[in-house]
């Protein structure tokens, strides 16, 4: 069955870790579902892994809910998040409602995700009123990478420990279901999860949360680009389709494809007249 936001808060309180991935497509995330997952992120961070682009600042509102779209096709019993992109909440608390309720309407996520902390309680605040779900986001927050210095972690010092509490808190207060802390040292999360009522889910923050999410490109083996400190890899799928493509290539060169069992015969009795009215056609 579907889990629902109070599940997540029933094992939270239980201790029982949360399994939380992103998905950026039906395929993959036919996958998640079949595999067990609680929660599935459709991330900004397709931005770099699907488009390939440098970060996810030119990620706009029609790829992300195209995207959770395809996924919620994909995984109609999982629990799904959208991650709004940048500039669809910054403006304004007004044009946060819109953008949020156009990621419902439109892709039929469960909750939507937006980054920031304090300086962004409001437009938590106003989703949250509107009647719809919110997941935080604090520590390395992409969307801002360049006002923190590059994609460096969070939290590694004792003012920035506690920039990130005072962040942490502001989340829930302002009515925030449940919150991702990125690239936050364990002590500093795990201090966040025990003053938290609500979920707190890890990204590079360490065991002592309330359950974990990985990039699944990064999981998988997809993304070659860079891999985080944080990841594990799980398969190395960009070199097995490598390899796989590779023969193949060879393959058609070489004439070895496609063989007879490749291809669709005629009906014998029509081979005949076939080749007949081929004859007759060359003579």
């Amino acid at each position: 069955m579907k889990k629902k936001i109070h599940d997540f808060f029933e094992m939270k309180n239980k201790r029982e870790p949360i399994t939380f991935i992103t998905s950026y497509d039906y395929p993959t995330a036919t996958f998640v579902e079949k595999a067990g997952i609680d929660m599935i992120l459709v991330g900004d961070s397709l931005g770099m892994c699907i488009y390939g682009y440098d970060g996810t600042m030119p990620v706009t509102m029609d790829q992300m809910i195209a995207h959770s779209d395809a996924v919620r096709r994909g995984a109609p019993n999982t629990f799904v998040i959208g991650d709004m992109p940048f500039l669809s909440y910054q403006p304004s608390d007004q044009v946060a409602v819109e953008n949020a309720g156009r990621f419902f309407k439109e892709s039929g996520v469960d909750a939507i995700k937006l980054e920031g902390g304090v300086r962004v309680a409001s437009r938590i605040r106003a989703i949250v009123e509107a009647g719809m779900l919110v997941m935080g986001h604090i520590g390395l927050t992409p969307q801002s990478s360049s006002q923190l210095g590059g994609f460096k972690a969070q939290g590694r010092t004792l003012e920035s420990a506690k920039a990130q509490i005072d962040d942490a808190l502001a989340v829930q207060e302002a009515g925030a279901a449940m919150i991702l802390l990125e690239a936050i040292p364990p002590e500093v999360s795990g201090y966040i999860r025990k003053t938290l009522s609500i979920p707190v889910l890890s990204i590079g923050a360490g065991l002592d949360c309330d359950g974990q999410l990985l990039i699944v490109s990064d999981a998988l083996g997809i993304f070659e680009a860079f891999t985080p400190k944080f990841v594990k890899r799980y398969a190395e799928i960009a070199k097995v389709s490598t390899e796989a493509l590779s023969a193949y290539c060879k393959d058609v060169k070489s004439g070895a494809f496609p063989e007879t069992k490749h291809t669709y015969g005629m009906i014998p009795e029509e081979r005949v007249k076939f080749e007949k009215w081929a004859k007759s056609k060359r003579s």
